[in-house]
Order: C-alpha cells, then structure tokens, then sequence
C-alpha cells in the first residue's frame, strides 16, 4: 500500500508532471473531437449554429456525466490502471471515427428521413452526437476527478494541485482549439486529425503502462489497440464524405468547407454539402441554362450596362465564379471585382470552372469588405447564403443599408435565395421584407425546377422598364430570354418581418425550409414506406 492509502502504487504517478500532461493532453483531445465533430457533421448537415449548439451541447453533458462516473470511481477503486483503461478505450473509439463515422451519420439520416416530419435537422445531428461522440468525451470526462485523487497528497495544497490540472487542461484546450482548425484540418483534412489526436491519447497510455512495469497479460488492451488504431489509419485515413460518389474530381476541405468538385455532362458542380444540393454550377457551352445565374443576367440591364462604359460589379460570395463568367459572356466591358471567404474555392472557380483572370477576387467576409471601401458599384449581388447556413449579419436590415450605400445612383442589388420556401413566414419572407425596408423598389422571380429565388431591389422605381429598354439592343437568346423574365417578375408587397444584427433567426428559419425541400423531395418514399415499410421501400430501391 503506498503513502495515499492505494494498493496500486505505480512509480510514474509520483512524478506529477506525467499527470499534468495526462489532463493536458485530455483537454486538447476533447477540443479537437468537438472540432473535428463539427465538419464531420457539416457536409451532411451545414455548420450552422444549430449543429454547433448540438454538438456543443452533446459534449457538455457526456463531459458532466464523466466527471460524476470518474468521481465515484476514484474514490471507490482508486486504481490508475483503470483510467488508463478508459483512455485507451476513448482513443480507439476516436480512431473508429473516420472508418465508420460517415456510413452511422448517413444511416441515422436514412431512417429519421421516413420517422421525422419537421426538425429533421436537429433530431438526426443529435442523435448522430450521440452516437458518435457521447461515449468517447463521457470516457475524458473521467479523466480530471481521478488525477484530482492521485495528484492531491494533503488538504495543505490540495487547491493548488487541482488549479494547475485546470489549467493544464484549459491550456491543452486551447491548442486543441486552434491546430485543427488552422493546421492539421486544412492540411491533412478530418479524418487524419481524428486519427491524429486518438494516436496521442494511446501514446500517452503506452507511456504509462510501459513504465509501469506491467506484465502485458494484464493489459492486453494495450497491444489490441494498437493493431486496431493501424488498421484504423489504413481504412480511416483516405475516406470520402460522399463516398457512394465515384465521379468526383476533386474532394478537398478548406479551413471553411468541405469541397468537392463532380462534372455531370457538359456541366461542372461545386457543392459544399453531400444532402443539400449544390452551390456552384458551371455550363461548360455558352448558352442560356436555365439556372440561377441566367435569371440574374437581367439585373445588369437594369443598372444600364448598355448605358455606360464603365460598369461596376461587386458579387459578395463569388463562389465559383459562374456569374461572374456568364456576365463576361454576354457583356463586354464591365468591371467586376468578387468576394469570397475561402480562398479554397476561389482557387477551384480558375482551375474547374474557367474564371477569368480579369475577375479579381478579395478573399474576405463579404459585410467587412464593405465596411473597409468607399467605392460604388453599379451592380452588387449577394450569394452568400449556402444552404441552411446563412450568416445573419448578411441578412439583416444594416447590411442591406450597407449594401445601399455602396451602390450607385439608380444602382441595383440583386440577391440569390437559394431556399425556396412554402408557407407563411418562412425564410424568404422575412429577407424580402428587411430587403423592402431599405429599398423601396424589390421585384422577385423563381428559378424554375430548382430552389433558387432572385431577388431585385434598387430605389429607381424603373428598373423593369429599363431592363425591358436595354434588352432591345441585345441580339441572341438574351433578349427573349429577358422577357421571358420580364413577364414573371413580381412586385414585391413588403411586411414587417424584418431582421436586423440584434434578432435575426436564420437558422430556425432556414431549418423550416430544410424540412420543407427534404419532404418534397421524399414524399414518393415515404409513400411506399407508410404502405410496405422498410421491406416494400427496399424493394423499390
């Protein structure tokens, strides 16, 4: 029995250091799960702040039940083999992640798709946590109480110790806070990181038992776990997110987004999400598509592009780059200047989607960037809502008024919803109305056969009569297709639904609207399950 009254005296818990580093090394571990957590999620689910909520409040009660359980174990078997145990099995778990992660994500999808009419969101990213994430945290959670018990020798400093293991973990914390997400994320992607930091907790328990002095027959744990985390890094290392798609040409994750680039005939795609749709496509002919960009077309002609040599443009969100390539396209002599926050993407929209050098790109937030000129533009347009994930403060009644004042006289903004909405008060309502209360001219359209909605708004009460006007001279496809726009233009009838930086509820707005696209799209399905369950289901399938 050694001088603390255990009957498992272990030569390296004297030197307390090892120990510090033990809740060190936890703390970054439980960081950089919650980290990678987030964009292992984010492709299936966005990473908006609802997905953020649940994932940090999943931790918080795995971590709250570990240090119950790890409290009562202490004081009841104060063995540190025991914990040991517990970390090794947390970092085996950890390593699993990247080989079984996405195909649990996807079935939990699969199954709440048909279980669940509204929050579909919400029910399958925390059911997800918890499976995923739950146990391996609850397992680190144990870890501060049961060195509180093996560090603590008298009451004369006991307050001391334990201050320097919280600070030990919040220290590890915060560089498990910043090396996945400006370092190993960005580098060497999700996946490896999980795999990273799972190596780092069986290194640091290999340490201990090692040291230890302990026959390998009573932890055979240790050489398991070793040959599962190598089969962990074999399988888990290279998987992809979308990975029932084998026509990708490029799968890539920037410090912002998951990337992935897939061409289908003559288009190429850009998505940012595997189940919400796409962010950028690009026809590879010129031609009127169809798409989103070609109903924003006539917006140039409602700020007089044909009446100017100098045409300003400023796209906030340039993505890829489509629009900006199909202005080029049909108008000559324009100016247009790009914002985009991934710098990622801007690299992809030259390399895949044939974006002119000519388009000069800042790599910035689109709302800051306003704030840092003074310049005025003929035309602005904002494409910066990415599925669910919209930012507020893109969204609110001071960003359109700064939109306002970045505009020239008679100028236009143009705004590309991508969540067409049914119902009363959904997420397009409340932008159209806080768009309303800025300018007092806003005419709106729907893309036909997709979810995009393009929004018009100026204070020159003429801009259908001008773009009417300026089609006149265009020769081609163009100037049907602009009265084709022209004739299904509505004139926007304002309301009070306006957000602004302090209230802007985007995120239960937008999730509405997810749960409105993922029942229509599953209706047929849901259908055959409702009248043969999951047998008639997968015999259609």
């Amino acid at each position: 029995m050694d001088e603390k009254g255990s009957t498992y005296p272990r030569r390296i818990l004297k030197n307390k250091v090892f120990l510090y580093l033990t809740e060190f090394f936890a703390g970054m571990s439980v960081m950089a799960v919650e980290l990678g957590a987030s964009r292992l999620l984010a492709p299936y689910f966005s990473s908006s702040q609802i997905v953020w909520t649940i994932i940090i409040g999943t931790i918080m009660i795995a971590m709250a039940l570990g240090n119950l359980y790890g409290g009562k174990k202490a004081d009841r078997n104060p063995n540190p083999d025991k914990l040991y145990g517990r970390i090794i099995i947390a970092g085996i778990w950890i390593g699993l992640i990247p080989v079984v992660g996405k195909y649990i994500i996807i079935g939990i999808s699969a199954l709440l798709v048909f279980a669940v009419n509204s929050n579909f969101l919400v029910i399958a990213g925390f059911a997800a946590c918890m499976v995923l994430f739950v146990f391996p945290l609850f397992l680190l959670g144990t870890v501060t109480p049961s060195l509180v018990k093996y560090t603590i020798d008298s009451l004369d400093d006991s307050a001391s110790i334990v201050g320097k293991l919280n600070a030990s973990n919040t220290i590890g914390s915060i560089i498990g806070t910043f090396v996945p997400t400006f370092i190993s994320i960005p580098a060497v992607g999700t996946n490896i990181t999980f795999l990273i930091f799972a190596g780092i907790l069986l290194a640091l328990c290999a340490v201990y038992f090692i040291t230890s002095k302990i026959s390998i027959k009573k932890i055979k744990k240790l050489p398991v776990s070793i040959v599962i985390f190598i089969l962990c890094c074999a399988f888990g290392s290279n998987s992809s997110f979308a990975f029932w798609q084998s026509d990708l040409i490029y799968e890539d994750e920037s410090v912002y987004n998951y990337l992935q680039v897939y061409e289908q005939g003559n288009k190429t795609i850009l998505s940012t999400n595997v189940l919400f749709g796409v962010q950028s496509v690009y026809m590879k002919e010129k031609g009127i598509t169809g798409l989103f960009y070609d109903y924003a077309l006539p917006s140039c002609l409602m700020a007089g592009i044909k009446e100017t040599d100098n045409f300003d443009i400023l796209i906030l969100g340039n993505g890829a780059g489509t629009f900006a390539t199909q202005i080029q396209r049909y108008f000559t002599g324009t100016n247009i200047e790009g914002v985009e926050i991934d710098e990622k993407i801007t690299n992809l929209a030259r390399k895949y989607f044939d974006m002119s050098d000519d388009v000069k790109v800042t790599t910035y937030d689109g709302r800051a960037y306003l704030n840092s000129i003074d310049k005025k533009y003929d035309l602005i347009m904002v494409d910066a809502y990415q599925d669910i994930t919209i930012p507020f403060h893109m969204s609110s009644v001071e960003f359109f008024t700064l939109v306002k004042n970045h505009l020239k006289e008679d100028g236009v903004m143009l705004v590309n919803m991508n969540m067409k909405a049914s119902g009363e008060n959904n997420i397009n309502d409340y932008l159209a109305d806080t768009i309303a209360a800025v300018f007092p001219t806003v005419y709106m359209i729907d893309v036909q056969n997709t979810t995009n909605r393009e929004v018009f708004a100026s204070c020159n009460p003429d801009i259908k009569e001008r773009m009417i006007l300026n089609a006149m001279t265009e020769d081609g496809e163009l100037l049907p297709f602009s009265g084709y726009v022209a004739e299904r233009l509505i004139t926007y009838v304002p309301g009070d639904r306006i957000m602004t930086d302090d209230k802007a509820p985007v995120e239960l707005l937008g999730m509405k609207a997810i749960d409105d696209i993922i029942s229509t799209e599953v209706k047929s399905f849901k259908e055959i399950y409702d009248k043969e369950g999951f047998k008639g289901l997968i015999k259609y399938l």
